[in-house]
């Protein structure tokens, strides 16, 4: 029966702890922000950049392009068609034009024959045969004028610029080419795309550690607010927080702590409440208890029986009363901060075997049994064995009134070390109706009930549990619903003595 079931643990806050620069994490309103704001920007500026790129090498491109036209124009070839008209020949007729040409210190230009041979070049230089494909092209199509882009033979990147020469019969006799390198226009380009990406992210930084400044100054106050309004909500009412700004932000501190002052005073005004009435409903009900039990142990044979049952209902649900207000009592010293600890010599073993002692014969008479394996070892620590028999007996009482008659409770001690130190692990199973994944993690919070069906105030695990960590140890629920629940409690050990526990 002591199947380890998954359990839940249950973390909570601290203190609201005050972020800074770099502790600001991408997500939420600031993820938010960055995409919508930075994000936007970014695509502006890439658009931005891309196009301005492309502008800036047309702009380069169709410079040299127009200086490249005007060595190849329409004039240029009216030119050699009137010299050839006049009877001057093709060299002579290109000797004349380059003599003339202009764009020397630009651009380079070959007057070509038919049959691809370079006659004449502006650089003066001899060009052998190559491969010249504006030239192929113009010389072809009709029109008579064709534009290349790419690699020369020599490895340069060129723009080039064929236009077929005619005679008056229309008959091509050769053609121009104007040629112009534009490797230099694309290492500009190159450098000014350079200088506008330095622009670009230069900008960007300044926005984004702006933005970083904004995320500070706006977003990390109100994750603080967030913060601290949850650990309102659980119950913390001592959590202050630090107006910084006086703005909309700044408001809403104020309002916070308008709302923390006012639920304080609610709260304050519940215990007090609670207190005040426990104090004067347990004289009362001992009163009626101790009465009831009198009358019931001195007049048994004087009274009927009808009479005798009804002194029994008093005498228990007194009782019941008088354990409920002895509850709200505790949970009155736990919201105060008043609940102590009467620390004395203990052996914790031995305080839960004679709370087993006392439990069993209930079970029992009510139809369940206890069945348990605790080790004859002595525990011996600083506790109060008042507190403890309060908690084994709430655990166990609450394994009764969830379980199914006939069912079995199981209870189970072993001792355990954790970082060298020694521990004692009480084990307390039920076979009863389990509790559900929802409202396991709820279980120990005050007030809170996940078995409406079964009568019950729900402070009283919340009680058990804070006993259990003013002595230093844990409490930790794991449960299947409609199987059962587990109840580990785990405390400190001063001492462990191989004798049998006292019972």
């Amino acid at each position: 029966m002591f199947k380890r079931f998954k359990g839940s643990v249950e973390s909570k806050l601290k203190g609201v702890k005050r972020s800074n620069l770099k502790d600001v994490k991408i997500e939420g309103i600031t993820k938010r922000w960055l995409i919508n704001i930075i994000g936007v920007i970014a695509i502006i500026f890439v658009i931005a950049f891309i196009t301005a790129s492309v502008g800036i090498k047309g702009y380069y491109y169709s410079t040299a392009e127009n200086i490249v036209n005007s060595g190849a124009s329409e004039s240029a070839v009216k030119y050699f068609k009137n010299n050839l008209d006049s009877g001057y020949s093709l060299e002579a007729s290109a000797a004349d034009y380059i003599d003339s040409y202009p764009y020397k210190n630009r651009t380079t230009l070959w007057v070509i024959d038919n049959d691809s041979n370079v006659i004449l070049s502006s650089s003066g230089f001899k060009i052998e045969k190559q491969d010249m494909p504006d030239y192929n092209e113009a010389m072809a199509k009709s029109g008579g004028i064709s534009k290349y882009v790419g690699r020369a033979e020599n490895g340069e990147k060129i723009m080039a610029v064929s236009r077929a020469i005619t005679d008056s019969s229309g008959i091509e006799i050769g053609a121009i080419r104007v040629m112009t390198v534009i490797d230099r226009i694309d290492d500009q380009v190159r450098t000014i795309c350079f200088l506008m990406a330095l622009a670009f992210i230069f900008v960007m930084g300044i926005i984004f550690y702006s933005n970083r400044f904004f995320i500070r100054s706006i977003i990390t106050p109100v994750k603080e607010i967030n913060e601290a309004t949850k650990l309102i909500a659980s119950g913390n009412l001592d959590v202050r927080i630090e107006k910084q700004y006086n703005d909309e932000i700044g408001d809403l501190s104020d309002s916070i702590k308008t709302m923390e002052t006012e639920i304080a005073a609610a709260d304050k005004m519940k215990n007090d409440f609670i207190s005040t009435i426990s104090h004067e409903l347990r004289t009362p009900l001992t009163s009626i208890k101790g009465w009831g039990e009198t009358l019931t142990i001195g007049n048994e044979d004087n009274v009927d029986e009808l009479t005798k049952k009804g002194l029994q209902v008093i005498v228990k649900e007194a009782g019941r009363l008088e354990g409920f207000v002895e509850e709200l009592l505790d949970f009155s010293r736990l919201q105060s901060g008043r609940m102590t600890l009467r620390l004395t010599k203990t052996d914790i073993l031995a305080e839960l075997m004679e709370t087993l002692f006392t439990f069993t014969e209930r079970a029992v008479r009510e139809g369940y049994s206890v069945k348990y394996n605790i080790p004859e070892i002595s525990s011996v620590t600083n506790a109060d064995p008042n507190r403890l028999k309060q908690v084994f007996m709430n655990i166990l009482d609450n394994a009764l009134k969830y379980s199914r008659p006939g069912s079995s409770i199981f209870v189970k001690a072993e001792f355990i070390k954790e970082k060298g130190k020694d521990f004692v692990k009480i084990v307390i199973v039920d076979q009863g109706c389990g509790i559900s994944a929802e409202d396991l993690p709820h279980v120990k919070e005050k007030f809170y009930k996940a078995n409406m069906s079964v009568r019950g105030s729900g402070i009283g695990l919340a009680v058990t549990s804070e006993i259990v960590n003013l002595h230093g140890g844990t409490l930790d629920i794991d449960s299947v619903e409609g199987k059962g629940t587990m109840v580990s409690i785990i405390l400190p050990v001063d001492e462990i003595i191989d004798e049998p526990a006292a019972q």
